[in-house]
């Protein structure tokens, strides 16, 4: 490769990711669509599978139990205070949980089912085709990289955009005048 000017090396960069990032946010759209739906189903199976179901219904029931003792127990000692103006509340009444919470088992769940889904929705057309279009928009810098002609790139480039839809040279010669 002989040495291509910096400028022309950030234009064709430019010029890739103008081309390839829609395509590639718009397929990483529907591809979170589905992962969604996918985590979704997959958190359910995958807690009675390893068994979590179990301990997170018992944990449910816990914290139940525990939000009502510590509501009673805030009313009791409200009730308590206000009954008898001598009697002050000199503790801090805290509604937060102190260790490992049901909400922090569910996420783990999730984290858990989301990377299942991450391997799975690769064999999905819409993850294959994610795939193609970063390897094709990877093969593109390269060509940018290991030629230093630009009719070369434009040449290499042109083959290897047309497979995904991409014309990477545009002929002008059919394009009407605009009249002033």
């Amino acid at each position: 490769m002989s040495n291509m000017p910096k400028y022309k090396v950030e234009h064709y960069e430019s010029k890739i990711r103008r081309h390839f990032n829609p395509l590639i946010e718009e397929q990483e759209l529907l591809v979170k669509q589905f992962k969604t739906e996918a985590t979704k189903r997959i958190v359910g199976k995958l807690s009675k599978k390893m068994g979590a179901d179990k301990i997170m219904d018992a944990f449910k029931k816990a914290e139940d139990m525990m939000k009502k003792a510590r509501q009673d127990a805030k009313t009791f000692f409200k009730k308590k205070a206000k009954q008898d103006e001598k009697k002050t509340l000199t503790y801090n009444m805290r509604d937060r949980d102190e260790e490992i919470s049901l909400s922090d088992c569910e996420e783990q769940l999730r984290d858990w089912a989301k990377e299942l889904v991450d391997r799975e929705i690769r064999r999905r057309p819409e993850g294959a085709q994610l795939s193609q279009l970063e390897a094709v928009k990877q093969k593109a810098m390269d060509i940018v990289y290991e030629n230093g002609d630009d009719q070369a790139i434009a040449k290499a480039l042109d083959s290897c955009t047309k497979k995904i839809g991409i014309t990477w040279v545009v002929d002008t010669s059919k394009i009407k005048q605009l009249s002033a």
